[in-house]
């Protein structure tokens, strides 16, 4: 079993890295390696989550077949199969264990070829402690698929023995001299999308694999194991497609999943982890960026058409339109650089180092079903108590039901698993309202952020005002919305009971 860390760094800070004290005073070792990575012409291994490679390296061929790995923020663990081959022209199925072959089992083994190569150099360390041995290895070098590349420039630490906890130390001690990154992906994986075989997008909702009889303990490592692998995935997506806005939006769903999951440790007898607080801190420095983006693709549209009337096509002045592209712009890339400063990177270690320790016993001695009756109980009396006398809410009052519906929404969806389909028309009914809540919420922000920007002239100060005025307009014709859907919702079945 593979246990390693993984991340990435700018090529310009490679010299630092390996000036790094912890590995100065350590002999290091060099080495070229060309890797050639095999499929089907239908991707049939990447389907089935494995990675088959020949690689060449002190003048011998290593025949490397991994399985689809398990993930935990930068942490990856994977079974892996390694034996000595004769060349690197195909690979020898023969050397497999029976354990290996069973993973192919199905594929045509004769249909199975090059898809693209990776060619780096490797400058590994040992670092040693008196519990562990890891691995640090820095790669530089380039994928091949084709006519494209693709750069690579990471550094893994793999554990060689002991526990995994030695491997954030590691990873912590070189992030206080050079700025790394979350990188979760394999060099296979980008291989693949090199290659052509799978379309990047945004991961959403995952779901968490929680049994109702298990320990409560663990279902709740289990729901934070799931909201960090969500936001770790959506980061690479993010800094390298920032114009594609869902990857913000699915990156902040995971980081309040991984708050409301925090805050849970109560009602456990737990300590709210202490990575908590910068997590809050984070979530609010990325909130801007998403109000931007929010505001140019769901409510700008929105505006233009009640804009809109028979006998005109009302289109907002070339210079408002610059100057909401510009701001929005300037967000996204405000929250780029933030999610490359080594302190997020530490939040993610941080993070994925607590979900190592087990629960303490009274945590485990609690059954999970149990567990999250207590949970669902509490939050739902505190959704109704934020829409007691809904009608007379006024914003500020909706805002916090709506961050009630939010909290609630993202517990029900962990732990409805264990409740199969009875939970679907609840989390329907309660995504409903949480929706109409936050449009409205929406329209509200909005305003606010027309009111931060800078009226230079008369004309741009008229736009913007008349912009904000229809923002207005259409919170209030949807008032009354959110009152009838949260009766509906209050009158629903709680599908825990």
């Amino acid at each position: 079993m593979e246990i390693e860390l993984k991340l990435a760094l700018h090529s310009r800070h490679r010299a630092r890295l390996r000036r790094h004290p912890l590995l100065n005073k350590v002999t290091a070792k060099q080495n070229p390696l060309l890797s050639i990575y095999f499929d089907t012409a239908k991707f049939d291994l990447m389907q089935r989550g494995i990675a088959l490679r020949l690689r060449y390296v002190n003048n011998r061929w290593i025949q490397t077949l991994k399985a689809e790995s398990q993930s935990a923020g930068a942490l990856t663990s994977r079974p892996e199969w390694e034996v000595t081959v004769i060349d690197g022209k195909h690979p020898d199925f023969s050397a497999l264990p029976p354990v290996a072959l069973d993973l192919l089992a199905g594929i045509k083994l004769k249909h199975i070829t090059p898809v693209f190569t990776t060619e780096f150099r490797r400058i590994t360390w040992l670092i040693d402690s008196e519990q562990a041995q890891v691995e640090v290895a820095l790669d530089s070098g380039k994928i091949n698929a084709g006519d494209i590349s693709g750069s690579i420039c990471e550094v893994e630490i793999e554990l060689k023995s002991g526990t995994p906890e030695f491997l954030f130390d590691v990873a912590n001690q070189l992030l206080e001299h050079v700025p790394l990154h979350i990188e979760p992906r394999s060099k296979a994986e980008r291989g693949y999308i090199l290659s052509g075989a799978v379309i990047p997008a945004p991961i959403r909702t995952i779901h968490p694999m929680i049994e109702k009889n298990q320990p409560a303990g663990e279902a709740w490592n289990a729901i934070l194991h799931a909201a960090l692998v969500q936001l770790s995935a959506n980061v690479p997506g993010f800094l390298e497609n920032a114009h594609d806005t869902e990857y913000l939006h699915q990156l902040r769903v995971a980081l309040r999943r991984l708050h409301t999951g925090a805050r849970l440790a109560e009602s456990l007898g737990l300590a709210i982890p202490d990575w908590d607080q910068p997590l809050r801190q984070l979530m609010q420095a990325l909130n801007t960026a998403r109000d931007w983006d929010v505001f140019q693709q769901e409510i700008l549209p929105e505006i233009l058409s009640i804009l809109e009337t028979p006998m005109e096509d009302v289109n907002i002045d070339d210079t408002v339109s610059a100057l909401l592209q510009d701001t929005a712009a300037l967000a996204r890339q405000q929250s780029q650089e933030i999610l490359r400063k080594p302190e997020f990177t530490r939040l993610i270690l941080d993070i994925g180092r607590s979900l190592l320790s087990t629960a303490p016993t009274n945590a485990r001695q609690l059954e999970t079903k149990t567990w999250a009756k207590t949970v669902l109980d509490k939050r739902w009396q505190k959704l109704r108590k934020s829409c007691h006398g809904f009608v007379k809410l006024d914003s500020s009052r909706r805002h916090k039901a709506r961050i009630a519906a939010k909290k609630l929404r993202y517990i029900a969806d962990a732990f409805a698993p264990i409740y199969n389909k009875r939970a679907d028309h609840f989390i329907a009914a309660l995504s409903t309202f949480q929706h109409e809540l936050g449009y409205t919420n929406d329209l509200v922000i909005g305003q606010q952020l027309l009111h931060k920007l800078p009226r230079k002239t008369v004309k741009l100060g008229f736009s913007l005002g008349r912009l904000s005025g229809v923002l207005e307009f259409a919170a209030a014709q949807r008032a009354h919305l959110p009152a009838a859907i949260w009766q509906r919702l209050a009158r629903s079945k709680l599908f825990w009971r």
